[in-house]
């Protein structure tokens, strides 16, 4: 048993040799880890930002004007005065994503009890701006209507206030929850790939012949593999944690780091022994990275990181639970944002844990048929 242990100890060092002076791996490592975690979660996101917008005011009322002064930055730029027939050239040309049309007389059948209408142009090819900014602009244009009722004293009193109470988010900031799903992305996308990577740089150099010959067993070489890549991964993504998406991008952690790092670990178990299976498949890297797209792409985009598992049809909600990533999400989720103990995520643990032993014991037993 210590020979073995010793031998998969040897062996672990020797792929992180080999990982030292791979210079592409170590680039693409740093750069996963960093700038593809704060640029996408700081530059992009799912709120509205810098809308453009343009209004035709044919009213030029007060209202008028304070509803085209409540179009503020960062969601929307400063409103711009256009006439009617160019509202469709404008829109055609996508110079405006939505141009806000306010009618004539629009305050004084507001003032008269009469319910005047707004016309919103909508560019919908910008379709994450489009639906999300509708929304915005229709709250602000209610709100500032019913300000300008009160101020008047022509607005009835609210028969209902709504208290809305903000939890984990308060300031509702993207950053949070973009940081953490890159994040999670990153560990998913290249614990598959280095392991992967690693078998195939074996075959590509011809020194995997070597390792048969030796004393050493196939389940002592896949091990190796799993742990020295597995160790890379969570430096990597521990650094990325308390660097980039706490320090950079704000994001508070609330829960304990001990059970996610634990986590993690067990992750990883599932998403290496799933490269390493992968990787049994191809023969070269190109071939790699042609079998990794159709895997990675479900994992990554319906594991509930953009898309709500519940707002997905039933028969992938039943598919995507059968893949680690999806609690693993869930569970990182619920330790960074909500602060849950063990008692709340023991079962997506248990999940992702039984998930990969399955993997893990294909990948094995893979490696074994192709290496025998």
């Amino acid at each position: 048993m210590w020979r073995s242990i010793r031998h998969t100890y040897r062996l672990g060092l020797k792929e992180l040799i080999s990982l030292r002076y791979d210079y592409v791996l170590l680039v693409l490592l740093a750069y996963s880890f960093s700038v593809m975690i704060v640029v996408p979660s700081r530059d992009t996101g799912l709120q509205v930002r810098n809308a453009s917008i343009a209004v035709v005011d044919e009213d030029h009322s007060v209202l008028s004007h304070r509803i085209r002064e409540s179009l503020l930055p960062p969601y929307f730029q400063k409103a711009v005065d256009i006439s009617l027939r160019d509202v469709n050239l404008l829109l055609d040309r996508s110079i405006y994503t939505f141009v806000l049309i306010i009618p004539p007389h629009f305050e004084k059948n507001l003032l008269s009890g009469r319910t005047p209408e707004i016309q919103v142009n909508v560019d919908a090819t910008a379709t994450g701006q489009a639906k999300i900014g509708t929304t915005y602009l229709k709250k602000i244009i209610h709100g500032e209507v019913a300000e300008y009722l009160k101020d008047r004293q022509l607005s009835p009193p609210e028969p209902v206030r709504l208290n809305t109470r903000i939890l984990f988010n308060p300031n509702l900031d993207n950053h949070w929850f973009m940081g953490l799903i890159m994040l999670s992305q990153m560990i998913t996308m290249l614990s598959i790939i280095l392991p992967g990577a690693a078998l195939l740089r074996e075959k590509e150099h011809g020194t995997v012949e070597h390792l048969l010959v030796m004393p050493v067993g196939t389940s002592e070489i896949m091990i190796a593999k799993v742990w020295a890549n597995s160790l890379v991964v969570i430096f990597c993504a521990t650094v990325s944690l308390f660097v980039f998406v706490h320090g950079v991008l704000g994001v508070p952690l609330n829960g304990s780091l001990y059970l996610l790092f634990i986590g993690t670990v067990i992750y990883l178990f599932a998403t290496t022994g799933l490269g390493i299976f992968t990787a049994t498949f191809a023969q070269n890297s190109a071939q790699l990275g042609l079998l990794l797209a159709p895997i990675l792409t479900p994992l990554l985009m319906l594991s509930g990181s953009f898309t709500p598992m519940e707002a997905q049809p039933m028969f992938l909600q039943t598919v995507m639970s059968l893949s680690p990533t999806t609690h693993f999400i869930e569970f990182e989720e619920a330790i960074v944002f909500r602060g849950a103990g063990f008692d709340v995520v023991w079962l997506r643990m248990a999940a992702f844990a039984a998930i990969g032993s399955v993997l893990f014991i294909g990948s094995m037993l893979r490696f074994r048929a192709t290496f025998r």
